[in-house]
């Protein structure tokens, strides 16, 4: 797989210019092309393909969504074809093609082509899926001035890539791993014995890291609140407990923030947004997003 591994400059770049990370798509990418090349290359196209045969491949979606991950679909053509292809037209991530509309115009050698489809698909509809499962959550609050945010309930090996799908789809990133931020739960509560010791052994132990401390009632949030955390996650609260958390936040400590997570339903997204919250806790949005059906056609 290392004649595969390269990728051009110009591919690098419009990666970094979309805020993903070089390195992190490369390693998707040569992992996903290993699984369809792990046992030679494409037969069913080197025997129905003339060597010389070249065509217009276009990336269209059949239903309406929101497309992220063109950047990476130019990578896996990248990693195929070389320099033997050239991206006729793109659209960004992040926009709302019409049905039938290319995303992703490119023109090469077919054999190439056909090689790279389905890899280029497989990345290319699932982080459209997550976008547009995130967008269909921001259009729901819309002027509330609560954010949607994503969880680390990611597909193993695709976290950096689907959390940029949330952020394409309108969506905010919680933490990327588990060194980044602080976020205290039921089991380490139990472990340190309190709210208030865990969250006094995380300050002493990261007194860089952001603390976070999710809380079961409104009894634990005032603990939170006392000890000082910078957010605290209100785990399955309902709208109305949401707004009694909100006021007390308000009277006791104005600046930490609020998430909402647990229970949380699309049709119920509003009324959760209007309490009052900073943030909703959206797991959904990584780990049951349905795939955005896109296919490629040859011309």
């Amino acid at each position: 797989m290392t004649e595969l591994f390269p990728l051009s400059d110009a591919v690098m770049r419009t990666l970094t210019a979309a805020g993903l990370e070089v390195a992190d798509v490369r390693r998707v990418v040569i992992t996903a092309l290993a699984e369809d090349l792990r046992y030679g290359p494409d037969a069913t196209t080197a025997s129905t393909v003339p060597e010389d045969a070249r065509a217009v491949a276009e990336l269209t979606p059949r239903v309406a969504g929101v497309v992220a991950g063109v950047p990476v679909a130019r990578a896996v053509f990248d990693a195929v074809l070389g320099a033997d292809y050239e991206v006729v037209s793109s659209r960004e991530d992040g926009s709302r093609p019409a049905v039938g509309e290319p995303v992703l115009v490119v023109r090469g050698p077919v054999r190439g082509l056909l090689t790279a489809e389905r890899t280029a698909l497989n990345l290319l509809c699932q982080l459209s899926g997550v976008a547009t499962a995130t967008a269909a959550w921001v259009d729901a609050i819309e002027g509330t001035g609560a954010a949607v945010r994503d969880s680390r309930k990611t597909t193993p090996g695709l976290r950096l890539l689907q959390k940029y799908a949330v952020r394409r789809g309108g969506g905010v990133n919680h933490r990327m791993g588990l060194g980044d931020a602080v976020l205290i739960k039921d089991n380490h509560v139990v472990a340190a014995g309190s709210v208030t010791a865990a969250l006094a052994a995380a300050r002493e132990h990261a007194p860089k890291l952001p603390c976070e401390v999710e809380v079961d009632n409104l009894d634990q949030l005032e603990e939170a609140l006392a000890a000082g955390a910078d957010e605290v996650l209100l785990d399955n609260f309902t709208p109305e407990q949401c707004a009694k958390a909100v006021a007390r936040r308000g009277e006791v400590a104005p600046d930490t923030r609020l998430e909402s997570s647990g229970g949380l339903t699309l049709d119920r997204a509003r009324a959760y947004a209007e309490s009052g919250v900073d943030y909703l806790a959206v797991g959904a949005l990584t780990h049951s997003a349905p795939a955005l059906d896109l296919g490629m056609d040859l011309r």
